[in-house]
């Protein structure tokens, strides 16, 4: 699949404020643009068009946003089921490419009933109605039991990855208002990073490059997030087989649960020398503490 470049950045007059002197100038701001996201599936002579979701987004690779979201949502299964992604152009948009058809593969109809939520998202809220925790384990393909993964990870791998996600975020470098979603190896080397005004379609782009390479599940590697983790993130984490999610922010009480339930470890408020371990902490071999 190839992406149709987009800007992702603005440049916008503003009056900058020192003390008590005002003076023009330039800001550079972050795109945030909608983007619909439609399916088309069924047989050959009864294919049939639906509107999936509008999300508000920063534009570029929303190829990789859409099959990403259509992977974490459980719509599809895997990149084999779908024919075709591409923007699809309409007369009244301005020459604005907003609008992503993802056309299936014939005779395959995608289970709708299984996503039992409102499928309207913003750049600051992803779930508005997600169902239960329960609902996600139906549809999610992998399993993170600690059982099933031998992994262990040093504290001193982890205090690296803030810095390098935050190097190489070269839209927040300019603009200072974006989120970003990292993938690291277990050695802590940057593999993957996306980054977007909403930090769920951070994750989306990550995931959905990751399955356009056939490098799902992601269970061997440490995904980092930007900001805070919430529940639908640790959701989306679960889907890609993801088994450490660590966070610069702090985790959501629900994120708390979805993360133990699916067996993945979960850090909060990752710095240069300190975090915290919500879930699975065997996995993190932490020298033994001589506290009271």
């Amino acid at each position: 699949m190839r992406d149709t470049p987009s800007l992702s950045i603005r440049h916008m007059p503003v009056r900058k404020v020192s003390g008590a002197i005002a003076a023009p100038a330039l800001d550079t701001l972050s795109v945030e643009e909608p983007l619909e996201i439609r399916i088309i599936y069924g047989a050959e002579n009864n294919r049939t068009q639906k509107n999936i979701s509008v999300t508000m987004r920063t534009p570029g690779q929303d190829l990789e946003l859409a099959l990403g979201f259509l992977f974490t949502e459980g719509i599809i299964s895997g990149k084999d089921q779908v024919e075709n992604i591409s923007h699809l152009i309409m007369p009244c948009e301005l020459n604005k490419e907003n609008i992503i058809g993802v056309e299936l593969i014939e005779g395959f109809i995608p289970d709708l009933l299984k996503s039992d939520r409102n499928f309207y998202t913003t750049s600051s809220c992803g779930v508005c109605g997600k169902g239960s925790i329960a609902a996600i384990r139906t549809v999610c393909p992998y399993s993170n039991s600690a059982d099933e993964q031998e992994i262990t990870l040093l504290p001193e791998v982890l205090y690296t990855l803030p810095n390098q996600l935050r190097a190489a975020q070269q839209n927040f470098a300019v603009t200072g208002g974006i989120h970003a979603s990292g993938l690291f190896t277990m050695e802590g080397e940057l593999l993957l990073l996306r980054e977007d005004v909403g930090r769920h379609n951070a994750l989306d782009k990550l995931i959905g490059a990751a399955l356009a390479g056939d490098l799902l599940p992601l269970n061997q590697g440490i995904l980092l997030l930007s900001g805070r983790a919430s529940f639908e993130l640790i959701q989306k984490a679960a889907m890609a087989g993801i088994s450490i999610v660590a966070a610069i922010g702090a985790p959501s009480s629900l994120a708390v649960e979805l993360a133990s339930e699916f067996g993945i470890t979960l850090l909060g408020f990752l710095r240069e020398d300190r975090f915290n371990i919500y879930t699975t902490n065997e996995r993190i071999l932490i020298p033994i503490s001589h506290e009271n």
